[in-house]
Order: C-alpha cells, then sequence, then structure tokens
C-alpha cells in the first residue's frame, strides 16, 4: 500500500466531510456546535453509559477479531466488518440522542451524513487498496 495514495485519500476523505458538513449547515440552517477535540460531549447520563458500554464492546469485540484475523487466520474482512459494524453502531446511537435529547435536533442529520460518507469512504478503501486480498 502507497503511503502517498493513503495520505491522499485520508486528506480527500476529511475534505469531502467536511464540506458536505458545512453544506449541510447552510442548507438546514444548522447551528455550529464547540467540539473538545479530547472527550467526547454526552448529551445526558444515559447517552454516556450507552456510549461507554459499546467502547467497551468495541474494545472486546476487537480484540478477539484481531485474534482471529491474525492466529486463526481468517481473512481481514472479518476486521473490516466488525470494525464498520460497531462504528455505524455508535454513530447511529449518537444520531438518535441528537435528535431525541438536545436543544439542536438538526445536528443529527451531520452525524448520520459523516457515517454515510465514512461507508462509502470504507468500501472505496477496500477496493481501491485491495483490502480483501491481504492475510
Amino acid at each position: 500500500m502507497n503511503v502517498l495514495a493513503l495520505g491522499l485519500f485520508l486528506a480527500v476523505l476529511f475534505g469531502v466531510i467536511w464540506l458536505v458538513k458545512w453544506m449541510l449547515r447552510k442548507v438546514f440552517a444548522i447551528k455550529k456546535e464547540k467540539v473538545d477535540w479530547l472527550s467526547y460531549n454526552h448529551i445526558n447520563k444515559l447517552h454516556k453509559k450507552i456510549d461507554w458500554g459499546i467502547r467497551i464492546a468495541t474494545m472486546v469485540g476487537m480484540i478477539f477479531t484481531i485474534y482471529f484475523v491474525l492466529y486463526k487466520q481468517y481473512p481481514i474482512a472479518l476486521y473490516l466488518v466488525v470494525w464498520g459494524a460497531f462504528t455505524i453502531i455508535d454513530y447511529s446511537v449518537r444520531a438518535f440522542f441528537e435528535w431525541k435529547y438536545t436543544d439542536n435536533p438538526k445536528q443529527w442529520i451531520l452525524t448520520m451524513s459523516e457515517i454515510v460518507i465514512l461507508v462509502i469512504a470504507a468500501i472505496v478503501a477496500t477496493i481501491q487498496f485491495d483490502l480483501l486480498t491481504i492475510g
């Protein structure tokens, strides 16, 4: 895998995410919220509990998946599917709490657009970088 191609892919990905979110903010008049990059701002206590449950399940799931991929010779596609599933679950829960429990319920649109872009990017990266034949 070419590091320069990977870097360019990631730069384009982040650029597309920024552009789509910017356009959606303009179209739907969504206020920009302050983001703390070092921690995640939970909507309420229930969201915090569910989010931490998902994070712990993700860590355990990834450890088992890495074990199966490295030591039991399962295809790397298993890792990609498990990672994708946990990412979709995490973003969906976040979007639900943004929609249901915030002062700015349109924020969920940005979260769901981001996950759609990430899923499409993961599929494109899998095809472009031929990740299914590695391992």
